[in-house]
């Protein structure tokens, strides 16, 4: 298969099949990916044999095993080893060595997502700490929905405060007092659409908000 559209190749290689790893696999089989799953255990292997594309046995800290699977003829990858960190930083080196264009990697701490930013992977994902994260926002405050887009930016849904209720956007300047953009709303009963510096805001609006962390987290506190 011709590799020079990577849009188009909808292969992609998971390697690791604990709660991350087949969670994400069967999830890319349901949006009609092609997946290779590969576990060192052949329980965790026979379990998703029929669920997933294909699956198979090997070590992926084997550059030969990686060699023999065909790791090099998929443009992306998941290295979704957790608990074992020698095996994580030592399968995308492998496969920064096979050449493979984009790889995504699950790391347990900041230590571990820096090492393997080191060792060549092209994505970090911290799926415990970011989830703790969400959380942790969506418990303390007024949010209805918390994405961290990049260190420092976010999205947020929230419920429209009572100051901007009744006044279009431009008129509440609240780009200029809280630094945010409302980005969207939602109205009882309909869907999202944008919103613009003419959008009333009415009471039970729901409102996607976007900004730097500090100016949007200040901006739920206040409503």
């Amino acid at each position: 298969m011709p590799q020079d559209n990577k849009l188009s190749d909808k292969r992609i290689l998971v390697i690791g099949l604990g709660r991350f790893g087949s969670s994400l696999a069967l999830e890319l089989v349901h949006h009609g990916w092609e997946v290779l799953g590969v576990d060192s255990s052949p329980r965790v292997v026979q379990i998703f044999g029929e669920s997933l594309t294909h699956t198979v046995i090997a070590d992926s800290t084997d550059d030969e095993a990686l060699r023999q699977i065909g790791a090099a003829q998929f443009s992306r990858a998941v290295v979704a080893i957790g608990t074992h960190l020698e095996e994580s930083i030592l399968t995308t080196s492998q496969l920064v060595d096979l050449g493979v264009k984009d790889i995504w990697a699950k790391a347990t701490s900041r230590r571990h997502g820096r090492i393997l930013e080191q060792v060549g992977a092209h994505h970090v994902v911290l799926p415990e700490h970011d989830m703790g994260e969400r959380v942790a926002h969506l418990v303390s405050g007024r949010m209805l929905d918390y994405v961290e887009l990049e260190e420092g930016f976010s999205l947020i849904k929230t419920k429209a405060p009572q100051t901007l209720i009744g006044r279009s956007l431009r008129e509440t300047k609240v780009r200029q007092r809280f630094g945010i953009t409302v980005v969207s709303v939602k109205r009882v009963g309909a869907s999202f659409t944008y919103a613009t510096e003419e959008t009333v805001l009415h009471k039970g609006d729901v409102i996607v908000v976007a900004g730097r962390t500090k100016d949007v987290e200040r901006f739920a506190e206040s409503s």
